[in-house]
């Protein structure tokens, strides 16, 4: 096992890799920017280095102040977490030609996964089942226009590179291709350096599964139970569980064998998450390749009992996978997951900023909180707003409702609107608690303009929103920090 991991992320997710090294007794070392200085993770490793800079371009970024402080701290491997440096093919070969192990799969089966088109030519050649699209990057609005004509709307244009909503846009009709076309290739190329994208059918009332894999390097490939990821705003998620409530053994084990099939395909070593569209009729449809650990992985360690963080360390020492596939496959019970994000779910879900007053985090059986934050913590605009994870486990999916509801109402955070009423909301609602939901459930269901007043879960939001406003903007001065 690695003496040393330095581990280039911030926030909730370091802490969670720090905690799974501490126990394995392997020294960590973290790296901060300017406006992390104060930030929990810093103290939670063995070592801490400023990095300098305030926005992630000007730091968490940097390949070449990342690798320079993993050489002075001489570690023997680097954890990219997600989101950041953690799909980066170029980081990936300049970690490998440091002489330092990275924590992930090698920088050629990024850049085949990591390019949406490339990981869609592969699984149409291996023979999985992808939506009807172009067949590689559309470089031009002729070219745009002519692969709609095949294949109709409404369709998505996506970014070739990169995930995360990115570059992703819905064309309904044809008279919205070329501004939608123009500005998510603009956000692409903002986001990660390329503009490229390429057009898809649009699934109507999809579910959004994905599959998460470990693979080692001895050739051996495991699939553990799907995790439903349907619930979005912006194309991203909020609510995860595992399992899908619309997925039976026989499913989930054609979607787990198409998912090994393409990792095995490429080449694939570590941690990996496949994602795929499930239609209204069993149908499903390979999406992309996520080469990296995922932020709801939580959910998928609650049901299986395995640690995805140890697995990876050992993955990346050359240590042969011990997992049994038939019994990984059986999820025990079922677990939930809400991002706790720092957003005004009554405005678009828009970003929200300042300084967190109070936090007082649930606890109880089954109860699991990944936490980035303290009381005193200042949540800037530079970074992604997820600032939490609330992960909760029950024997069945009804009691695993009821125990994340009651842990939401014992969540208390003050200074940041968050989602929280949103996720009340949406596990108090009727479709949610039947299993009868698809991506487009915030369009379908949550309208912040005229809201439903005549549903308990959205009287129940309204008023957690108007609490919050109170006690966050109104708090008395004699309780002011």
């Amino acid at each position: 096992m690695f003496r040393s991991v330095l581990i280039a992320n911030r926030g909730e997710i370091a802490l969670r890799i720090a905690r799974t090294c501490r126990r394995l007794g392997i020294k960590t070392v973290a790296i901060y920017s300017n406006a992390d200085v104060h930030s929990p993770h810093v103290r939670a490793c063995d070592e801490a280095y400023p990095i300098g800079g305030t926005t992630p371009r000007d730091s968490y970024l940097v390949i070449e102040k990342v690798l320079d402080i993993a050489r002075r701290a001489r570690v023997d491997a680097i954890h990219p977490g997600y989101g950041f440096l953690s799909e980066n093919e170029h980081f990936a070969a300049a970690v490998a030609e440091a002489g330092i192990a990275f924590v992930g799969p090698s920088a050629e089966a990024i850049r085949l996964l990591g390019d949406k088109t490339a990981a869609r030519q592969l699984a149409i050649r291996l023979g999985v089942p992808v939506a009807p699209g172009s067949e590689g990057a559309v470089e031009s609005l002729a070219e745009a226009e002519h692969v709609a004509q095949q294949i109709g709307f409404p369709l998505l244009i996506k970014a070739a590179a990169g995930g995360g909503g990115k570059g992703m846009r819905l064309v309904e009709r044809p008279d919205e291709l070329a501004e939608l076309f123009e500005s998510a290739q603009r956000e692409a190329l903002s986001a990660f350096g390329d503009g490229r994208v390429f057009l898809e059918r649009y699934i109507v009332q999809p579910r959004h599964i994905e599959v998460q894999v470990l693979a080692d390097t001895h050739g051996t490939v495991v699939y553990f139970p799907e995790r439903e990821c349907s619930i979005q705003r912006r194309h991203q998620k909020v609510i995860e569980e595992s399992p899908s409530p619309r997925v039976d053994q026989s499913l989930r084990r054609t979607i787990g064998e198409a998912a090994a099939r393409l990792i095995t395909a490429a080449g694939y070593t570590n941690a990996g998450t496949v994602e795929f569209l499930l239609d209204a009729d069993g149908s499903f449809y390979f999406m992309e390749v996520n080469t990296r650990l995922q932020v709801e992985h939580p959910v998928t360690e609650m049901v299986t009992g395995v640690d995805f963080v140890e697995q990876q360390l050992r993955i990346a020492c050359g240590e042969p996978l011990d997992l049994d596939q038939e019994a990984v496959l059986v999820p025990n019970g079922h677990a939930i997951e809400c991002r706790i994000c720092a957003e005004d779910v009554f405005n678009d879900f828009l970003p929200d900023a300042g300084t967190i007053k109070r936090l007082e985090l649930p606890d109880g059986e089954g109860i699991r909180n990944d936490c980035g934050v303290e009381e005193g913590s200042v949540i800037s605009v530079y970074y992604d707003p997820m600032v939490a994870k609330l992960i909760v486990h029950a024997p069945t999916r009804e009691e695993c409702i009821q125990r994340t509801l009651e842990a939401l109402a014992q969540y208390v955070l003050v200074g940041v609107r968050t989602t929280i009423p949103f996720c009340r909301a949406v596990l108090q609602s009727d479709a949610f608690q039947r299993g009868d939901y698809s991506t487009r459930y915030v369009s379908q269901y949550w309208n912040a303009d005229r809201p439903k007043f005549d549903d308990p879960a959205m009287l129940a939001a309204l008023a957690a929103r108007a609490w919050a406003d109170y006690t966050q903007r109104r708090m008395p001065s004699w309780t002011t920090p």
